[in-house]
Order: C-alpha cells, then structure tokens, then sequence
C-alpha cells in the first residue's frame, strides 16, 4: 500500500500519456491512413437487343469529349443561335446602317430612304442594300423631316426653326414659314394641314395650304388648345385632323375634322397621351392611351374612323405599347414593337422605357389574333418601325444608336 501511494502520481502520468496514444492512433486511422481497394472483376453485361442501359460503376471512356448536346445536322436547333428568319424566337437582327438616322421611310419599292445625320446627306437603299445618294445637296443639321407620301419630297426642319419643302425629283426648295407647325401630307403630296401658332392665342389656327406653302386658308381656330390638336390627313381624303377634349381622367372625346366643316360623328377614348395612325385605306384609327386601369402605361386601341361608322368596333388590342411603335403592312394587318417590360407610369413619362428591350409583334385585325415573331438578338430600343406591304422584311431604328437595322420575316 505504502508502495502504490509513493508512485500514484508517476501511475496517473503513465495512464494519461497511454490514453492520449490511444486516441491520436484512432484518429489516425480514421482520418489520415490511406484507403486500401480491394478489386474486384468487372463483369461486362452480354449483348441485348437495343440500347443497353447504364449501370452503377459502369466505366467511362476517359479519353471522350463533348457537351452533350446533339451534335450540328442532328435535327435539334440550338436555341442560343439566331433564327436567319423570324420565326417566333431569338432572330438575326441585320445593321443597315453604321452612323445614325433620322425618319427613314419605305421608298415605293421594298427599301428605305433616310438622313445621315453625320454627313448630312439623303440616301436611300438599293436592291444590295448599299446607300445611294438621293441628292449632292447637303443639309446640315436637320432636327426634324416629314415625307410625303410620294417619298419624293419632305419638309425639312432646322433648330433654329427654320423650315423648307425639298423636293428630290425637281431639286428646287421653298421655304415655309417658321411659325407652321406638325405637318401631314394629303394623300397626292399636292397638299400640306398644319397649326400656325401666332403669339397671340386668338392667331392660332389648323390651317391647310398647297406643299409651297401658297393658297393657305385656315379652317379650325385651336386657340390655347394647339396641344390637343393633331394634324393627320386620313389615306380616304376625308379627315385632316383630329383634336380631344377631355371628359374625365380616363377618358376623352375624339373629334374629327374635314376639310369643309362636316359634321363628323365623334368617339370616346378611354385614357390619355393620345397617340393616333391611320390604316392604309383610312377606314380605321390605330391609337395608344393610357389610364389607371393599365397602370398608366400605353396600351393600343383600334376604331373604325370612316364617314357613318367613325366610333363603331372599338377595341382593346391588348398590348402594352405606343402607336408610334407599330406599322401597318395591310389594312388589316400590324406589325409592332412591344416593351418586355414596363415601369407603372411609362405612359405619363416614356422616359421610363427608354432602357426597355422589344420584341416584335404581329397583329390580325380581322381575328384578334397576336403572334410573337421575333426576339431580336440585341437590346434594342425600337423607336420606329417600318414593313413593306411584300412583308419580306422588317425595318426599325434603334432609339438609343438612332441605326436602322433589318429583320427578315422570309
């Protein structure tokens, strides 16, 4: 007894270093030693009719590449590829032009005409797409055109206010006053209707005149209201303008304005920021509005417009976008570009969509019916679109890059 009590503490200091040895070995051989395999034969499966089946372990050729997609000509397109023609997805966007443009218009062919704004110069497309001058004239910083619709002749309008008729065929311009405002063509191009905004109020009229500006006469005192007032000369000769007149928030009354004070029937307009285009005949009004019911942001109407039945088959096309984004290629047939998206109020402020990515659209008048065509392969900002009646191709300007660029449908 007295031996153990004279060696206990050298005993506790044996049996802790033998416990602390025991543990750093299991830890050892559970975390640190190599794992030893033991092989086993590797039994291949005999051959059965069709494709056999992987199983577990069953071996991988190391030496074998690829992304497992289906291999080009295997008959799975590649949906990150660009369709050549449109088609309803991702489609090949063509750049027609690589400085920017101002107001292209379809020529009276399947090609367009436009203003170089870094040059100054008017060219228009060929059958091979390359740029022809329309005129050696140069016209140094336009602010803004209006074509007829001949396409031979625009009135051209400059910062300082200044505004001429040029016409390219003749090559000869006339000078317009520089109070006339917001022109539209009659249907021949003979004739112009616009607002004349004198100072004084009372001196504010909707006027119309031959393209020189000569033989003006006036035909609606517009007053304080020249804001309202909308100066579109129908394709059917009848209408020359049209002017709103509101009734409540989210709603405003159309009139229509003839050339000799007929006593048009009107229509009811359910919103505001009133953008209006006439159909390729004239019997119908395409329109954008926006109201509290589409959390104000545009959204696209259709009215027929003509004689005795202006106001009658008024209907929500049910698209979120401005009429200034959308062309007609037939009477009864639209072509569109509609925002992705849109922040509530765009309507209000179309600044907010200036960021905004479109696609395209196609639109049946006659059934309803509304067809994505295209994803363009960019993230374009469509401010202009144009579709010849052959509909072979789609053109529109980029409102960011102001470059005209090319889709085609077939």
């Amino acid at each position: 007894m007295d031996f153990f009590k004279r060696y206990k503490k050298i005993f506790l200091v044996i049996g802790f270093l033998l416990v602390v040895a025991f543990l750093a070995y299991s830890l050892w051989i559970f975390f640190f030693r190599s794992q030893v395999t033991i092989p086993t034969d590797i039994t291949t499966p005999e051959a059965v009719n069709g494709l056999p089946t992987a199983g577990p372990g069953e071996l991988v050729d190391s030496t074998a590449t690829g992304t497992g997609l289906l291999p080009p000509g295997s008959g799975a397109p590649n949906p990150n590829e660009p369709s050549a023609t449109a088609s309803g997805g991702l489609t090949r966007t063509n750049p027609l032009t690589q400085t920017s443009v101002l107001n292209p218009t379809l020529n009276n062919g399947d090609s367009v005409q436009y203003y170089n704004q870094n040059d100054g110069h008017f060219y228009k497309l060929d059958q091979n797409g390359q740029a022809v001058l329309m005129s050696d004239k140069v016209f140094h910083n336009v602010k803004n055109l209006v074509w007829a619709p001949t396409k031979d002749k625009a009135i051209i309008t400059y910062p300082d206010g200044k505004k001429i008729l040029y016409n390219f065929g003749t090559k000869q311009q006339v000078t317009l006053p520089s109070h006339w405002q917001d022109f539209s063509f009659s249907p021949s191009s003979d004739q112009i209707v616009s607002k004349s905004l004198g100072l004084d109020p009372e001196n504010r009229w909707l006027m119309i005149s031959n393209d020189d500006g000569s033989k003006a006469q006036t035909l609606e005192n517009i007053g304080e209201n020249d804001q309202t007032v909308y100066p579109a000369w129908s394709p059917n000769n009848q209408i020359v303008a049209l002017y709103t007149r509101g009734v409540d928030f989210n709603r405003q009354e159309v009139f229509f304005v003839g050339l000799n004070h007929e006593n048009f029937k009107s229509t009811i307009i359910e919103g505001r920021g009133f953008e209006p285009q006439w159909s390729t005949t004239g019997d119908r009004l395409l329109y954008s509005v926006y109201s509290t019911d589409t959390n104000l942001n545009p959204k696209l109407w259709i009215v027929d417009a003509s004689g005795e039945t202006i106001s009658d088959n008024r209907r929500s096309i049910d698209l979120n976008t401005w009429a200034s984004k959308c062309t007609f290629a037939s009477n009864t047939e639209i072509y569109c570009a509609v925002p992705e998206s849109l922040e509530r109020g765009a309507g209000l402020f179309p600044e907010l969509a200036d960021k905004t990515k479109d696609n395209l659209y196609r639109i049946n008048l006659t059934t309803g019916i509304k067809e994505l065509i295209a994803v363009p392969d960019g993230a374009y900002n469509i401010s202009q679109i144009m579709v010849p009646a052959s509909e072979n191709n789609l053109y529109f300007t980029d409102k960011k890059t102001n470059q005209l660029y090319q889709v085609k449908l077939r």
